[in-house]
Formats: C-alpha cells, sequence, structure tokens
C-alpha cells in the first residue's frame, strides 16, 4: 500500500508522458551507429590486444574500414567479407594488415553479402555465449555463496589508481562489511576514444577500466565471495564515448553493476547528445543480456543545480530513464536509479524534505534496487557534522527502504579520504542499519502531511516538466540544450564524439544488435 497515497493515475501519466518523450530518443538510437558501438561488435567476436603504441586493434581495424567505406554500414559486413575473401586468416592478422595498409574493404552485394553476414553472426554470436555464461557462472555464485543477508547493500568506492593496490583495499573493505565494490574510473577516461588494453598502474582518482583489470578484480572478489560466505559484488562505469565496449567488458567478465547513464556524460563531459543516446541503448542491451545492474546518474543534477528547486528533474529523468531501460531490455531487478541526499542542511526542514523526494522514487520504482547517494555538496571540513551528515543520510536509506547505499565519507568532496575515514563510514552504516534497518516497516508519514504534501508536489512538477519538454519543437534533445537538466546546456549538434556518429546506410547490418534482442 502507498505510503504517499500517490494517485494511480498521476502515476500512469507520468508514465506515460516519459513514455512519448523518450520514443523519439529510441527511434534516433536505432536510426545511427557510432564507432564505439561498431568496435564493441568487434570485442564480441573476440578482437583483443593493441599495438606498439598501445592503440587497440579495434580501433585500428575501425578507422581503416571506415576509411574506405564510411560508417552507415557498419563495420561488421566489410570486415568479414575481408575474411571470406582470405584476406587474413583471423580478426587480429585483418587488423594488423589493415594498419599496415595492405588491405582494402568494401561493402559486398549479394552472395558476398550474404557469406559475410553469415561469417559476422557465427563470430559474434560466439562473443554473446560467453556473455551467457557469465551470467550463468554469477547465478551460480550466487546460489552458492548467497546474497548480503539485508537490504540496502553497502556500496563502497575503492580506487587507487593501481589495480594491485585496488585489490587488497577490495578485499578488506568485504570483510568490514562491502556488499558492493566500486572501482571508479581515472580522471578523464570517459573522454578517452578507446579503452586502454592491460593491468593499470597509474590512474588520476581513480583505475583505468580495462579488461585485464576487470578479470583481476573479479577474480579477487570471488576469492572474498568464497571467505566470506555472501556473494561480493563488482562495480566499474560504462560512460564516455566507449560506453558500448566497456559494457561489452564488463558483460564478458562478469561485472555485476555499471554506471550506465547518458545525461551524465552528456552534461558532465560535454560529450554529443546523439553519440550519447546511441552508445546507452547499445550499452543497455548488453547489460540485459549479461545481467548487470545499472546505476544511472540523476544525483549529479543536485551538484550543480539547487536540491529543492531542481528535485522534479531527478524525478523526471528516472522516469525517462525507466522507459529507455526498458525499452533496451533491461528488467525491473536491474534499474539501479539514482537520487541523492543533497538538500543543503541550513534549509529548514531538510530532513523531511530528504524523506519525501527518497520515498518519492522509492514508490514510483517499487520493485527497483535504487541507488541512494550521501552528501557531497554541502560537506565542509568539520569531519563531525560529515559524520553526522552521514548518519542521517543512512537512516534516511533505511526509513525508504532503499537497495543500494552508497558509503559516505566526513571528508567527502574535502579531500581524498583516507583509509580510517572509510572505517569510521562503514561502522557509521553498520550502526544505523542494526539499529534501524527494518524501520521502513513503521514508518507511516502522515497521508496529508509534509513529506507526503512534498512528494506529491515534485510529482506533479515532474508531470509539468514533460509537458513542457513535449512542447519543444525537438523535444527531449531542445530540454538538454537549454539546460533543463543540471542547468548545464549542451546542443544536439555540439559536443565531443560527433564525428563518430553515422545514419544508418539500407544496407547497414550489426549482428550483435540481432543477437542481443534475441531470447537467450
Amino acid at each position: 500500500m502507498s505510503k504517499l497515497q500517490l494517485d494511480e493515475h498521476t502515476v500512469t501519466r507520468a508514465r506515460a508522458l516519459a513514455a512519448r518523450a523518450g520514443e523519439p530518443i529510441v527511434r534516433l538510437a536505432r536510426e545511427h551507429t557510432t564507432v564505439s558501438v561498431e568496435r564493441a561488435t568487434l570485442r564480441l567476436a573476440g578482437l583483443r590486444g593493441a599495438d606498439p603504441d598501445g592503440t587497440p586493434w579495434v580501433n585500428r581495424l575501425a578507422d581503416v574500414v571506415r576509411a574506405d567505406t564510411g560508417l552507415e554500414h557498419g563495420l561488421a559486413l566489410p570486415v568479414w567479407d575481408a575474411l571470406v575473401r582470405g584476406e587474413a586468416e583471423d580478426l587480429l592478422t585483418l587488423a594488423q594488415k589493415a594498419s599496415a595498409g595492405s588491405v582494402a574493404f568494401r561493402v559486398p552485394e549479394g552472395s558476398a553479402a550474404a557469406a559475410a553476414r553469415a561469417a559476422s553472426r557465427t563470430q559474434v554470436g560466439r562473443g554473446v555465449t560467453l556473455v551467457d555464461q557469465r551470467r550463468s557462472d554469477r547465478e551460480r555464485q550466487v546460489a552458492r555463496h548467497g546474497d548480503p543477508p539485508r537490504r540496502p547493500w553497502i556500496y563502497l568506492i575503492v580506487a587507487t589508481g593501481d589495480v594491485y593496490e585496488d585489490i587488497p583495499q577490495a578485499q578488506q573493505a568485504a570483510r568490514e562489511g562491502a556488499d558492493v565494490i566500486a572501482v571508479i574510473r581515472s580522471t578523464g577516461q570517459s573522454l578517452l576514444d578507446y579503452v586502454p588494453e592491460g593491468a593499470t598502474r597509474e590512474g588520476f582518482a581513480g583505475t583505468y577500466a580495462t579488461q585485464e583489470n576487470f578479470r583481476l578484480m573479479r577474480a579477487a572478489l570471488d576469492e572474498s565471495s568464497r571467505e566470506l560466505g555472501r556473494y561480493v559484488r563488482l562495480t566499474n562505469y560504462a560512460s564516455g564515448l566507449c560506453m558500448p565496449e566497456i559494457a561489452v567488458l564488463a558483460g564478458l567478465e562478469r561485472l555485476d553493476m555499471m554506471l550506465n547513464d547518458s545525461m551524465y556524460g552528456i552534461l558532465f563531459r560535454d560529450i554529443n547528445p546523439v553519440r550519447t543516446f546511441v552508445d546507452q541503448r547499445f550499452s543497455r542491451q548488453v547489460h540485459a543480456r549479461a545481467g548487470i545492474i545499472i546505476n544511472t546518474g540523476e544525483d549529479n543534477y543536485l551538484t550543480t543545480a539547487d536540491a529543492v528547486e531542481a528535485a522534479h528533474t531527478v524525478t523526471t529523468s528516472q522516469l525517462l530513464n525507466e522507459y529507455f531501460a526498458r525499452e533496451a531490455g533491461l528488467e525491473t531487478w536491474q534499474l539501479g536509479l539514482g537520487h541523492a541526499f543533497e538538500i543543503d542542511p541550513a534549509v529548514p526542514e531538510s530532513f523531511r524534505l530528504e524523506l519525501a523526494h527518497a520515498l518519492l522514487a522509492r514508490e514510483l520504482f517499487p520493485g527497483a534496487p535504487l541507488k541512494w547517494m550521501p552528501p557531497t555538496r554541502h560537506m565542509t571540513g568539520d569531519v563531525f557534522r560529515g559524520q553526522l551528515l552521514d548518519g542521517f543520510f543512512n537512516l534516511a536509506g533505511a526509513l525508504t527502504g532503499q537497495g543500494i547505499l552508497l558509503v559516505g565519507m566526513m571528508t567527502e568532496a574535502v579531500v581524498t579520504p583516507w583509509l580510517s575515514d572509510r572505517d569510521l563510514a562503514l561502522q557509521n552504516v553498520r550502526y544505523v542499519l542494526d539499529a534501524a534497518g527494518g524501520l521502513h516497516e513503521d514508518f507511516h508519514p502522515a497521508p496529508d502531511g509534509f513529506i507526503g504534501s512534498r512528494a506529491r508536489q515534485v510529482l506533479g512538477e515532474s508531470i509539468d516538466l514533460l509537458e513542457r519538454i513535449l512542447a519543444h519543437e525537438h523535444g527531449l534533445l531542445d530540454a538538454i540544450a537549454d539546460g533543463t537538466f543540471g542547468l548545464m546546456r549542451r546542443p544536439a549538434d555540439g559536443g565531443r564524439g560527433l564525428d563518430g556518429v553515422a545514419r544508418k546506410a539500407e544496407a547497414y547490418y550489426n549482428p550483435a544488435a540481432e543477437l542481443l534482442q534475441e531470447e537467450r
């Protein structure tokens, strides 16, 4: 039963408006491809490694094919046509020969096109099968070791820049109570139009997302799962210019959650909106197939806009993200929709406002594992105040039944937290959840009280915003250009990566797009 007494017709209307606003974006994504989508397809086909300069072979091959045939037909037909014609015995050799200028590519027609389609589908299909196997591996591990004994799951960031230092820290964090280990990426990786290769030891404020780093950390947390008798989940970031490729690598190496939200890249990294929406749809199809929970980035809006005035933009984005995710094949249990505890503590009734916003998200998406983010914007050098704020945040998570609770630290956004800060933060979370973990069962705001009224107000403002978005000539793209979200203006014809977008030709073919939509 709804604790907020939300009107069912109003909720239905909000979802219908979100679908109407999202449909043109989905159509846009279906009609275009990007260099990263095409490189992700080559990765599913098994192409790995990099040249002596560190440039991945998928980039080398994609660049040559694109120069010969354009991007609008996709890479699959020209690449596998060359393999069928005997230009090379495998993808790696073909990439090496192409890089040396000894292969010319074409867009095949007729029987040659049919042969290339069949060959590409077979080889890419092996990669999709491997993703399916990794998902089955996870299901077996969870059945063997069990899930964490309670919700919300405790989510902790461990990222030193050196994967070999991350591993023991992550394992110790799991011993101290972390259920999900997040390895954030090195600063600026989202702007790299390639995925670095191999294990890395020199990240800045994070560790590079690479396939080898994924493999090493997953193996380490599997050891921790056996030691602790509960399955420890691993998170990374599938965002930025290589969103589809990183999603594929996550599926191949059995990551469990991925931060995956086009709006973060558009607003805060100035990546072209069209590029990012196309990449997001493909990456979410991969996540759906791999059984990965996505985490969306609505919390970021509240770091640049006022958390009270902009609360409805978070709800609007959650509704849009739900539509985009479901259209791409994700199930409700995979929708880690984001929101945050970011209201200025000096605002009167700030905690009641936070409860209203958090409970609204919980009731709008009752089956979703919502990701609740801690206070950062209003943290100061006062560590005692910071610890108290985090305690209030943890209590709000318990009261409103959040699914994933990111551990806040008293020095967050002030300095890089010490290991001792992490220990104190975990103690804070454990105390609150032990003392009040089931309090959401007893928490029933007065039907016409402050919390219920505020939640219904925010939902109404979200509906108004969706109607304004639909009134724009180009809908959501115009709203993003106008600075509707996070006060950032990002036009559809600007931003990084636009040159890597192409409208699909009539003869476009991508076997991954076919396979990912089929039943596993």
